[in-house]
C-alpha cells in the first residue's frame, strides 16, 4: 500500500514555481532519501506531505487522506527540522515527559537512553542549546516518537561528524526494529546512502530519479583511457564531467553504450568502470552539460 502519492503536483509562490508537475508514489514502511541541492524544492515537498502547506494544483494523498488540515495525518506524523521549537517553560527532561503524553508510540526508554548518550543536560531549555545540540535533541524526539510518517528535513545541521554518524546509526537500528514510513532529506548523499532503501532525487522543482541506489549508479559509467580515443568514443554521448589524471583522460558519461560498443572500447584500451552513487547524484543535478569543466573549456577558447 502507498503511504504517499503525488499526482501532477505544482507549488508556486507568486511568479516562482517551486514544484513543477511532480509525480511519485512511496510505499508504506520504506525509508526514502529526499535528495537534492539546496533550494530545489525538497522542503516544500516534505511540508506538503506533512500537511503544513497546501499544493497549488494537483493531488496529494497521505495514508489515503488529503494531508492539509487533516487530523489523521497530523496525528500520525512528525516533521523534524531546525525550526522545531519547544516552550522555554519546560526543561529538556520535561519536554520528553510531555512527548510521552503526546505521541502514541513514544518509547521513553529509548528517548532517555539517547538523551544520556548524547550528553544533553536535563535542566537546559531548548533555546539555550547550540545549533548542533538543538538538532540532536530534535532528532531524539523524531526517533522516539515512532510516528507512522516521520520526516527529517536536513536533521544533522550543526552536528559534528561523530554525532551525525551516531544519529544515522540510531535511526537505522530503530527503523529496522520498528518499520515506518521515513523521509530523510539531505544534499549529502554520501553520508546517508547506506541507510536508504530508495531515493527521490529532486532538482529544480522536478523529480529527476526515484529508485534504489544501485539503479541510480547504473545510469552512468566512468570511461578512462587516452584522451584522443576516449573523446572519439563519447562524442555523441551525454558527458557530465571530464578530467585529466596524468596520461589518462576520464569522463563521466550516461551509460547508453551497447554491448558491442563496450567490447570495442575495451579492445581500444578504454576502461569502463561503475561510478559511486554520489557521482551519479552530482551528474543528475549538474546545471549544464559538463558542469564546471565546461566553464574552463569555454574560457580557454575565448
Amino acid at each position: 500500500m502507498n503511504a504517499i502519492e503525488f499526482t501532477d503536483v505544482t507549488k508556486t509562490y507568486g511568479n516562482r514555481t517551486i514544484l513543477n508537475h511532480v509525480n511519485f508514489e512511496i510505499k508504506e514502511d520504506v525509508l526514502t532519501g529526499i535528495i537534492g541541492r539546496n533550494g530545489v524544492g525538497k522542503t516544500t515537498l516534505m511540508k506538503i506531505t506533512a500537511g503544513h502547506i497546501k499544493e497549488t494544483s494537483g493531488s496529494v494523498d497521505v495514508f489515503s487522506e488529503k494531508p492539509f488540515n487533516s487530523l489523521k495525518v497530523s496525528a500520525n506524523s512528525i516533521f523534524v527540522d531546525d525550526t522545531m521549537s519547544f516552550s522555554d517553560k519546560l526543561t529538556l527532561k520535561e519536554v520528553l515527559k510531555e512527548a510521552d503524553r503526546f505521541y502514541a508510540n513514544w518509547d521513553s526508554a529509548l528517548a532517555e537512553g539517547l538523551f544520556e548518550y548524547f550528553r544533553l543536560y536535563p535542566n537546559s531549555r531548548h533555546s539555550q542549546l547550540s545549533k548542533g545540540q538543538m538538532n540532536t535533541f530534535n532528532a531524539i524526539i523524531g526517533i522516539a516518537a515512532r510516528c507512522p510518517l516521520t520526516i527529517f528535513d536536513e536533521p544533522t545541521t550543526g552536528m559534528d561528524t561523530a554525532v551525525r554518524k551516531d544519529f544515522y546509526r540510531a535511526l537505522l537500528k530503530d527503523y529496522i526494529a520498528h518499520p515506518r514510513t521515513i523521509l530523510l532529506s539531505s544534499h549529502h548523499l554520501e553520508e546517508i546512502e547506506d541507510l536508504l532503501e530508495n531515493i527521490l532525487l529532486v532538482n529544480d522543482g522536478v523529480v529527476r530519479f526515484h529508485g534504489s541506489i544501485t539503479e541510480l549508479q547504473e545510469m552512468f559509467v566512468k570511461v578512462i583511457g587516452s584522451e584522443h580515443v576516449v573523446r572519439n568514443q563519447i562524442a555523441e554521448k551525454n558527458v557530465f564531467s571530464r578530467q585529466t589524471n596524468g596520461p589518462f583522460y576520464e569522463a563521466l558519461v550516461e551509460d547508453t553504450f551497447t554491448l558491442e560498443e563496450k567490447m570495442h572500447m575495451n579492445k581500444s584500451g578504454i576502461k569502463i568502470i561503475p561510478v559511486p552513487a554520489n557521482d551519479a547524484y552530482v551528474a543528475l543535478t549538474s546545471s549544464s552539460k559538463g558542469g564546471i569543466d565546461d566553464v574552463f573549456d569555454r574560457a580557454t577558447t575565448v
